[in-house]
């Protein structure tokens, strides 16, 4: 872990409001606050419903609704929502929705510079982050820039409570990666750590209320406080192997984004536990158990999520590909990173074994 008295923390610029029925009565008013009256609303086809709620409580400052955001953000559809906004004189965009949508107001104000209101309905955390990705002949790119984090994020527990409790199993475990890696970082912080800390010990018990009883709003709130926390931490650090991996994944592969962190985490964290005693620690802690990675793999199970590779469509042959690709270029990692290290781990995640 970075010594307490050589490290560096940049805050990030933004506005947080957490509380039941948000989105609707605190989304007009972050929108105001902003000085923006004309917001064209931004959502996935499954999220058409809940996003028209938002457009419809913005009333004349609403210029439209465009319900075309995909997983990974394909550049033709990152393309298509920049004109829409273009058709609309907008001034602002607000994404509702989970990563796909949040993705998509990224693109926008990547390509436009607009200021981008987030109402987030899982748990991914993206919202938080300045990191942008797009997708574009079968490879994911992604970035940073200050002009895509989101102004004001609105989190709204009721919008979360229709979400399937799969989805929000892996959207949670997908936050908590983000807190596992920021915690062993090249640039995290003593307050990355509490932070980190604290995200996967509200999120690691948030998850098994929400399945246990969907409909609690006190479960959704810990859960969002705990993808609050999460993302706060990817936000403001480099990730790893981990995220390398989902990204290629997802990308070249078209895996789903959440669900392959979810079978992802315990591999990748086995892989770089040797290496990041300091981080294993804190995560032990948080999560009270003497075996982090099997603690993460656990969890998994025991809340019904996936947890090989082979379940979301991974062929055998695409392993070794997948690490090629993985290893192709070099990022920052707290082991060294290497095929042959890659691919046993791929493999076991293929393979859904115990991490060791």
């Amino acid at each position: 872990m970075t010594d307490l008295l050589d490290f560096s923390y940049e805050a990030q610029p933004m506005r947080v409001v957490l509380r039941a029925g948000a989105s609707v009565t605190a989304t007009p008013g972050e929108a105001e606050r902003l000085g923006l009256r004309r917001l064209l609303v931004v959502c996935g086809p499954r999220g058409a419903h809940t996003a028209r709620a938002v457009a419809d409580a913005l009333g004349p400052a609403c210029a439209g609704l465009h319900a075309r955001a995909r997983m990974h953000v394909p550049v033709e559809v990152a393309d298509e929502a920049v004109e829409a906004v273009r058709a609309a004189g907008a001034d602002g965009c607000v994404a509702v929705g989970g990563g796909s949508a949040i993705g998509l107001g990224k693109a926008i104000a990547l390509r436009t510079g607009l200021p981008l209101i987030a109402v987030p309905s899982t748990y991914a955390g993206s919202e938080m982050t300045p990191v942008w990705g797009l997708t574009e002949h079968g490879a994911k790119r992604t970035g940073r820039d200050p002009v895509v984090l989101p102004r004001s994020v609105v989190y709204d527990p009721e919008l979360t409570l229709s979400l399937p409790v799969p989805l929000s199993v892996t959207s949670g475990i997908n936050a908590l990666a983000h807190a596992v890696e920021a915690l062993y970082a090249p640039d995290t912080s003593p307050l990355i750590a509490l932070m980190a800390q604290e995200g996967v010990r509200a999120m690691a018990g948030a998850l098994p209320a929400v399945a246990d009883d969907p409909a609690s709003p006190d479960a959704r709130g810990r859960a969002l406080y705990g993808a609050w926390l999460c993302g706060s931490c990817l936000g403001a650090t480099t990730m790893g192997l981990h995220h390398k991996l989902c990204h290629v994944l997802g990308g070249t592969f078209g895996l789903p984004h959440a669900e392959t962190h979810t079978v992802v985490l315990p591999y990748a964290l086995a892989y770089n536990a040797p290496a990041a005693p300091d981080a294993v620690a804190a995560l032990s802690r948080a999560l009270e158990t003497d075996d982090a990675p099997r603690a993460l793999w656990d969890l998994a199970g025991r809340l019904g999520a996936p947890r090989s590779l082979a379940e979301l469509g991974l062929t055998e042959t695409d392993v070794a590909k997948a690490a090629e690709v993985a290893t192709g270029q070099p990022y920052a990692n707290p082991r060294p990173v290497t095929t042959d290290g890659v691919l046993a781990l791929l493999r076991a995640a293929y393979a859904g074994e115990a991490p060791r």
